[in-house]
């Protein structure tokens, strides 16, 4: 072996014996009791284990821009609009110098797997492609990087955007999205979506429904599509906030309709809770789809960050585990239970979004795993656990000292 953990608590095996875990050829040999070997060992004192975080919804592109936008109204017009003017000074290595400032501190929160979400459209151009792409290989060492290219100002509304996004499937772009409410004809844009993504033979990821009036929701369209195209298990749809203004029994109506075609929802807890209600000065909204629910009801979801220091959200240290603490908090979520499944929406679940091969600490796995500063998983999300080291096939990416008491 390679490398030994020891006494390590592994996440989902609280309940278990604390093992060690084998490292070889950069997969994980073993999970026992008191391995022994002459490989280096580290001690991890009983610490939680878990498989690199999953970031299935980020903006690489447009993150840390918010000195040079207003932010006076916090409402999603004004963020729309301000990113909108901003991006025109976009240039390739602007945004390659953002990207890498964000992507380098996912790293540093234990990050493993990521999908970011691109813009194209005439203003843009391929600038968001030029300047991300590379950087699959380049940081290939700590982190999966995935690309999903889509139109944030429309499609149908917007000449010339969608030869763009085909440009971009043609080099590379992994998945399609949509954001169906900027389009004068959200239905045909989810329509064009289907279509590329069937053409190219990629996944889907739409920007959807997001405000909090419950009528009008494009989801059950892209349902009715995702049914037609068989298609399921490879749609996913971020945001959905109206799904936090539903009754009980549109809500129910809903989530089985998503669970049954096999639509997988991202929910963006900092984004939504920042947007959502702004507009109101008293009796303030939170919403933020309960995801929770939507489990119970066997649809497949996900937490992340979608946005960092833009108008979108005006904060963000790219923790997946302070995503999941602030979730918890807004669903007032307060059991063990509870806790792990907040820590599974930005592990199993997001992986399972993104269809990844090998996730997890199983043996025979990538050996891709964060240790945190707690002994459990339901202790991450509560106490928002520091990452104290990060592995990505085997091999170390970050470290971080544990935090010291010096008494006098």
């Amino acid at each position: 072996m390679d490398l030994i953990l020891k006494n390590a608590t592994v996440l989902g095996r609280e309940d278990e014996r604390q093992a060690d875990i084998g490292i070889s050829g950069g997969k994980i040999a073993a999970i026992e009791p008191e391995l022994s070997s002459d490989a280096e060992t580290i001690d991890v004192e009983g610490r939680l284990v878990a498989p690199g975080f999953v970031e299935s919804h980020i903006h690489l592109d447009k993150a840390c821009i918010l000195d040079r936008c207003a932010n006076d109204e916090g409402t999603l017009d004004e963020a729309i609009r301000e990113v909108s003017a901003a991006k025109k000074d976009f240039t390739v290595e602007d945004i390659r110098e953002r990207a890498v400032k964000v992507l380098e501190k996912c790293i540093l929160q234990g990050t493993t797997r990521m999908r970011t979400h691109l813009e194209v459209d005439p203003v843009i151009g391929m600038k968001g492609i030029d300047a991300v792409m590379p950087l699959v290989d380049e940081y290939a060492w700590a982190i999966d990087l995935e690309i999903c290219v889509f139109p944030q100002e429309g499609l149908l509304n917007n000449p010339g955007t969608d030869e763009l996004l085909v440009e971009a499937l043609e080099r590379g772009a992994g998945v399609v999205g949509g954001c169906p409410y900027t389009d004068s004809d959200p239905r045909g844009q989810i329509g064009r979506v289907f279509e590329l993504a069937r053409e190219y033979d990629v996944d889907i990821d739409f920007h959807l429904d997001f405000d909090t009036n419950p009528d009008g929701m494009t989801v059950h369209d892209v349902c009715e599509l995702t049914e037609r195209y068989d298609y399921g298990g490879r749609v996913a749809v971020g945001h959905v906030s109206k799904l936090s203004a539903l009754p009980k029994d549109r809500f129910e109506e809903v989530s089985k309709r998503l669970a049954d075609t096999g639509v997988a929802v991202t929910v963006l807890p900092s984004t939504d809770l920042h947007l959502m209600g702004a507009d109101r000065d008293h009796n303030i909204v939170r919403g933020v789809a309960p995801v929770h629910r939507l489990v119970e009801h066997g649809v497949n979801c996900a937490l992340a960050t979608n946005n960092v220091l833009n108008p979108f959200t005006p904060f963000g240290d790219c923790s997946m585990v302070r995503m999941a603490n602030l979730y918890a908090n807004i669903a007032q979520i307060g059991t063990g239970a509870g806790f792990r499944e907040c820590m599974d929406l930005i592990t199993h679940r997001p992986a399972k979004l993104m269809r990844l091969d090998g996730y997890g600490i199983e043996v025979g796995n990538p050996a891709d795993f964060v240790v945190l500063d707690c002994p459990s998983g339901p202790a991450a999300v509560q106490e928002i656990a520091p990452p104290l080291c990060g592995y990505k096939n085997g091999r170390r990416t970050f470290t971080r000292d544990a935090a010291m008491l010096h008494r006098p």
